[in-house]
């Protein structure tokens, strides 16, 4: 891997720890539509490194989730069960942050919270093998 895609898939996995911790501290303070969005850019930040390494990205959400999918998923490379975590929290985060009275409660958030921990676990073991 290129030293420049090296540290691009850095600066992304750190976003990707950054924003899952800002998450737990929002969780923490019962900020739970806050907590949501945060966790699911966490995942995000972390599929953001992993097309980093194919040179593809997309300047939209569902762009980087169909690329996820297609060059990652498909192939096997990613765990298919852990890969739907993407997509959940996308669309969980698309609720709480845009739907006018979308409640979420903390077992919720805390369900989201360790599926989006093993996201990222799997991520950086994907990473770990390229």
């Amino acid at each position: 891997m290129k030293e420049e895609i090296k540290v691009l898939v850095g600066h992304r996995m750190g976003r990707a720890d950054e924003s899952f911790g800002d998450g737990i501290t929002l969780l923490k303070e019962g900020r739970l539509h806050s907590a949501v969005n945060r966790f699911y850019y966490a995942a995000f930040y972390a599929t953001k490194a992993l097309l980093a390494t194919t040179g593809l990205d997309s300047s939209k959400h569902s762009g980087v989730i169909s690329l996820f999918h297609q060059h990652f998923v498909k192939p096997g490379t990613f765990n298919l069960e852990i890969s739907r975590t993407l997509t959940e929290s996308f669309e969980r985060r698309q609720d709480s942050d845009y739907g006018d009275f979308a409640e979420v409660s903390r077992p919720e958030v805390e369900a989201l919270k360790e599926s989006v921990r093993q996201f990222i676990e799997e991520c950086k073991r994907v990473l770990s093998i390229m």
